[in-house]
């Protein structure tokens, strides 16, 4: 009988089918090594990857470069061109990235709880690896480095599939990766990217690949997470677009609601922890709303407002029913203006994508409902939504926000990508 994960007794028809199969098994045998390879041969990996990486800076950018001008010659949209860029600055913050993530402590090993029961047994529940995970992302070659970089410090191997549209990027940042893995006395074999541009290299990782892919992490548009979760065959961590609002109470000072907004929906557009639609309550926009407009109007942001908005904002534009469930990763912005806690909370419930959500208020009883009742992986008081983000939680780094409400939530890091066993030692019990 063969088990998932060993060699099929026949060779696939499928040229393709046969490549991922066999990345699929080294994958499985990478995890094996990895895991027994103890946290102090992890953590010399990962900080031999931000050596590599940093060493071969010209060459990762020269790759941009060219994945840039294909990207412009297809007519690429501007959010998505920005998440493919990478310059100096970006690139040293990818290096920091690692530099952070290989000095978190290690997971695996951590004994989360113990106990004895009355039957006298030694109860631990431990962290473990998961195993071998498998990353489809799109137009962010940074994800290429963080995915790999958590998935070896929490003892995970892991196969990536990056978008088309920055191969060359990914296979730079790739190489440099391998370098530091090698260094270490890892195998190469422990990140291992697809090369292959064709579409059904997808199908070929929802289907699993014989068992030897334990999680599946999609991390991209709306298409492709719903795409994974109708056709994966393998368990999912969903991360799904970023619907985000920012509710600004009846008692919300007014200077810290101006910056909070602004900065929210424009410190950068392009990333999934934006704000996409402002709140406000009736007994504040009279007077508030047309401040906040005015920073958002001079920061290049283009308001779409419901009918009572548009009576305080004149250069607005109608919303239309699309505009609240859309994640637009550019200068928009939708507004409306509600009758107070509860018509705020209803909105976020119809219309939030379960991502992040934020309050703007004075009111301590109104910051605790709303951190209490809205149901999303992030909800902050105060502060804005461009927090959502696994850096700025501590974690060095994050492969994605899940939406999802089993396993992991919110920033998903290294601790997030392992799963637990309970190891127990007795004297001699025996089961009456």
């Amino acid at each position: 009988m063969s088990l998932p994960g060993d060699a099929s007794p026949s060779t696939p028809a499928d040229p393709l089918e046969g490549d991922m199969l066999a990345m699929g098994r080294r994958a499985r045998s990478a995890a094996c090594a990895l895991a027994a390879a103890g946290g102090e041969t992890r953590t010399r990996a990962i900080e031999g990857m931000a050596r590599a990486l940093r060493a071969q800076f010209d060459r990762v950018l020269a790759a941009n470069a060219a994945d840039l001008e294909d990207a412009g010659a297809t007519g690429m949209a501007a959010a998505q061109m920005d998440r493919l860029t990478l310059d100096p600055v970006r690139l040293e913050g990818v290096a920091a990235a690692l530099d952070a993530i290989a000095a978190i402590a290690d997971p695996v090993g951590v004994e989360t709880a113990r106990w004895t029961p009355a039957n006298g047994l030694d109860i631990a529940r431990v962290r473990t690896p998961i195993g071998v995970l498998a990353i489809v992302y799109e137009s962010r070659p940074n994800v290429t480095a963080d995915a790999a970089a958590l998935s070896v410090r929490a003892g995970n191997a892991v196969i990536l599939r990056g978008g088309s549209e920055c191969l060359r990027s990914n296979l730079a940042i790739h190489a440099a990766l391998v370098e530091g893995l090698e260094a270490a006395g890892l195998g190469a074999d422990t990140v291992q990217m697809v090369t292959n541009r064709d579409r059904a290299v997808v199908g070929h990782m929802l289907s699993g690949l014989d068992g030897t892919i334990d999680l599946l992490v999609p991390r991209g548009g709306r298409s492709l997470v719903e795409r994974v979760r109708r056709e994966a065959r393998v368990a999912v961590l969903g991360h799904l677009e970023g619907v985000n609002h920012v509710y600004v109470h009846a008692s919300a000072d007014p200077a810290m609601a101006r910056a909070v907004v602004l900065n929210a929906k424009m410190r950068r557009v392009s990333v999934c922890g934006a704000a996409e639609t402002l709140l406000i309550d009736r007994a504040a926009a009279t007077t508030l709303l047309p401040l906040i407009a005015a920073d958002l109007s001079a920061a290049g942001c283009e308001l779409r407002g419901d009918a009572a908005s548009l009576a305080l904002i004149p250069a607005a534009v109608p919303a239309t029913e699309t505009d609240w469930s859309t994640e637009y990763l550019q200068p928009i912005l939708a507004v409306r203006v509600v009758e107070g806690m509860d018509a705020a909370l209803a909105h976020i419930a119809r219309y939030g994508s379960g991502h992040t959500e934020a309050i703007v208020a004075a009111d301590p009883d109104a910051e605790d409902r709303f951190l209490a009742e809205v149901d999303a992986g992030i909800v902050l008081a105060n502060a804005s939504t461009q927090f959502a983000d696994g850096g700025e939680f501590g974690f060095g780094g994050e492969i994605g926000i899940s939406t999802d409400r089993l396993h992991a939530r919110g920033p998903v890091g290294a601790e997030q990508l392992t799963s637990f066993k309970y190891v127990i030692r007795g004297k001699g019990q025996i089961r009456a």
